[in-house]
């Protein structure tokens, strides 16, 4: 890659033609490096979607529901979660040491080649196979892609370049559906091959500046960020924090001291807070299961597949009318007003779906299902984009590996657990109890975002970083974490 190093100021004038022309070629880049990103969730959503349709294939293809047991059945749709958390350590690794741009190629290569292994499986064992290499792909997009876009980004895009991606997720679930609704499953790797094939412009992408100056390489990080975000006063500012706060902190080691610190574990236990917000909204459940609860809804398999679509679409606008949002409102006020309307609405479904068991109302189908839309509609808006982009922000740079793992081993623990059980209690609870249960949790959690979470937009990682850097002199939690949101 071909750096050009610019030079802001010359006898004492900034020539802004040129600033502004670099600018918007900085934009592009970002965008460039962005999309890669998103081509990788869309991938993911792709993977995640699967089991969904191509379950109830293999058993129709086989003319016996033995063909897929309910137990084979529930690995298939959670087991990519548990095969992650060994790459999640290896990636972290990687990222470390060998740098970002060729921690991607790896995954980059790597998604291709999984993509080809599940086209050419047939059996439910060799999908099984399939999911379990997803495992790599899928820690990425917890460890790779977030440090990628937190890093390589502008302040003023990163948080719509954040929430683009989880709404590329669940865009590829839907069309995942799609696929599968209407065609054979085995179009699905093929729609996977190519997305991913875009996954590869990664080969042009430079390293990460702040990887640059975390390894001490000072004058590549200031060649590699000026191409990235320009050499506007902006950015200009953002790198001088950046390389200053690095040279202080070069010759440091991690050490248990520091760990046990505020600087280290507020972040970390806000990033926790979130990401489980993030499945214990339910959203995620429903999605994957979405034609189990509509069939036990409807009584009707059509209905419920057509309903999934529905919902799926309904899923995927909403996530780009919340990546709308993230660019008008408050990280803060986004996520906690979505969350709890969509909670409002979970207690609504936890009551009339007990109301019907009990046999104290009549039900109405298109009332569950108008129900479930208002429900999926909110979340979308809110956790299901803001889960992950927002620890991308919260967690210092200093600490960005041994943070990333603990938060990963906790979103793929919950992701796969939640999963894997989901069947059980939809047996023994029943829908209106898997509502209740996921609006209680989901409340206890919203009540901890609304008290101490900090705002993040429009702020360097630097900016944030030094914010909970100063802070450790606070010795009251509350006001540690609880930012100036008025100012």
């Amino acid at each position: 890659m071909e750096y050009c190093d610019y030079s802001l100021v010359k006898n004492g004038t900034v020539f802004k033609e040129n600033i502004k022309k670099d600018g918007t070629r900085a934009f592009f880049r970002q965008l460039l490096i962005s999309s890669t990103v998103w081509s990788v969730y869309f991938c993911m959503g792709l993977c995640i979607g699967a089991p969904t349709v191509f379950i109830p294939q293999l058993g129709k293809e086989a003319n016996s529901t033995d063909a897929v047991t309910s137990e084979m059945a529930s690995w298939l749709s959670s087991v990519f979660g548990y095969s992650a958390l060994p790459w999640v350590l290896i990636l972290c690794w990687l990222l470390n040491a060998i740098g970002r741009k060729r921690t991607s190629i790896i995954m980059s290569l790597s998604t291709v080649a999984m993509f080809v292994v599940f086209y050419f499986s047939k059996t439910a064992n060799d999908l099984l196979i399939t999911e379990i290499l997803t495992g790599l792909t899928h820690a990425s997009t917890m460890t790779v892609t977030v440090v990628a876009i937190g890093e390589y980004s502008s302040p003023k895009f990163r948080g719509i370049f954040l929430t683009l991606k989880s709404a590329s997720l669940l865009w590829g679930i839907w069309t995942s559906n799609a696929i599968g609704t209407f065609f054979h499953w085995r179009y699905i790797p093929l729609m996977g091959i190519l997305c991913s094939l875009h996954t590869l412009t990664v080969f042009y992408w430079c390293e990460s500046p702040y990887w640059l100056a975390c390894k001490g390489r000072f004058d590549e990080c200031r060649k590699t960020h000026r191409w990235l975000k320009g050499n506007g006063r902006a950015s200009e500012r953002e790198l001088k924090k950046l390389i200053d706060s690095l040279k202080r902190t070069q010759s440091k080691e991690i050490e248990l001291k520091s760990l046990l610190s505020k600087e280290f574990y507020i972040p970390l236990l806000l990033s926790i807070l979130v990401v489980t917000q993030y499945h214990f909204s339910g959203k995620l459940v429903c999605s994957i299961y979405v034609i189990e609860i509509l069939k036990r809804i409807t009584n009707d398999e059509a209905t419920a597949y057509y309903g999934m679509l529905i919902l799926d679409g309904v899923t995927v606008i909403s996530t780009y009318i919340g990546c709308i949002l993230c660019r008008i409102l408050k990280r803060r006020t986004l996520l906690l007003t979505s969350s709890t309307i969509g909670i409002t609405f979970l207690y609504i479904l936890a009551l009339y779906l007990w109301l019907i068991r009990i046999e104290v109302v009549t039900e109405i189908k298109m009332a569950s299902v108008l129900f479930l839309a208002a429900f999926s509609t909110s979340i979308s808006c809110g956790p299901m984009i803001m889960a992950t982009s927002l620890y991308g922000e919260l967690i210092p740079l200093r600490f960005k590996s041994v943070s990333i793992i603990l938060i990963a081993f906790t979103f793929f623990g919950f992701h796969s657990t939640l999963l894997k059980l989901a069947p059980a209690i939809f047996a023994n609870f029943g829908l209106d109890g898997m509502f209740l249960f996921y609006a209680s949790t989901s409340t206890l959690i919203a009540i901890l975002i609304y008290k101490y979470l900090p705002e993040t937009k429009d702020k360097t990682l630097q900016e944030i970083e030094d914010y909970f850097k100063d802070s450790t002199n606070n010795s009251d939690v509350t006001n540690l974490v609880r930012d100036k949101i008025v100012s």
